[in-house]
């Protein structure tokens, strides 16, 4: 008895249903890879193996998607809680936040420019204003510590992800042509900089977030007091 043909013929391959969760995923992906400029409607939609306008059934379109991202980015970040120590808590938020920045760098600049904050991002921005005003901050000051601590935070995260190096030891590369193409006698302080502790072994720029961090939480405390 010969076969069918139909009964021969591989399976079609099933197609994986879309939903909002993969849309936004899939967004953050393409962002990760090649930053914002690469991600279109029409790009997230060729990710997905969907048309544009499977896509539009789950987000409206480019500003919502942005939307969605950020709020996913703050989703990302450990909040502070509230009832434990406020020092404590706003450093670990602070490194989680770096964390996060240092994955997705391309959030940096967009995390305080949207007008449509959603519940994650609302809920980060409450839980780190009750973490100051419950640990007895005052309004004002409270609000001078989360503008100063985000700006650290924001900037730093802006310049590690310009620098042309990472990690320990990873200064030599740069620093050294350049002290190589200086003049005798030429930029002595940063020339003892170099030799003296840049260039030991070790010596990590991203240990400065730490330090820096400190330096301002020393302060608020003693403003606190």
């Amino acid at each position: 008895m010969t076969e069918s043909p139909s009964s021969s013929a591989p399976a079609a391959p099933t197609r994986k249903r879309l939903t909002r969760e993969r849309v936004l995923n899939a967004a953050l992906d393409i962002a990760d890879r090649g930053g914002l400029q690469r991600l279109t409607i029409r790009s997230l939609a060729s990710e997905l193996g969907a048309r544009p306008m499977s896509v539009y059934h789950y987000v409206s379109g480019k500003d919502e998607l942005l939307d969605a991202l950020v709020d996913a980015v703050f989703d990302a970040i450990d909040s502070p809680d509230p009832d434990g120590d406020w020092r404590e808590e706003i450093r670990r938020s602070a490194h989680s936040a770096r964390a996060v920045l240092r994955k997705h760098s391309w959030a940096i600049g967009l995390l305080e420019s949207r007008t449509s904050p959603g519940p994650a991002t609302l809920r980060h921005h409450d839980r780190v204003l009750a973490c100051l005003l419950r640990s007895g901050f005052s309004a004002e000051l409270t609000a001078h510590a989360y503008a100063l601590v985000d700006s650290y935070v924001y900037g730093f995260a802006l310049q590690e992800a310009s620098l042309p190096f990472e990690g320990p030891d990873a200064v030599g590369g740069v620093a050294e042509p350049i002290l190589e193409r200086m003049g005798a006698g030429e930029y002595p302080a940063m020339v003892e900089m170099a030799t003296n502790h840049y260039l030991q072994p070790g010596y990590d720029w991203a240990d400065e977030f730490g330090f820096g961090l400190d330096l301002i939480l020393d302060g608020l405390e003693q403003r606190r007091g």
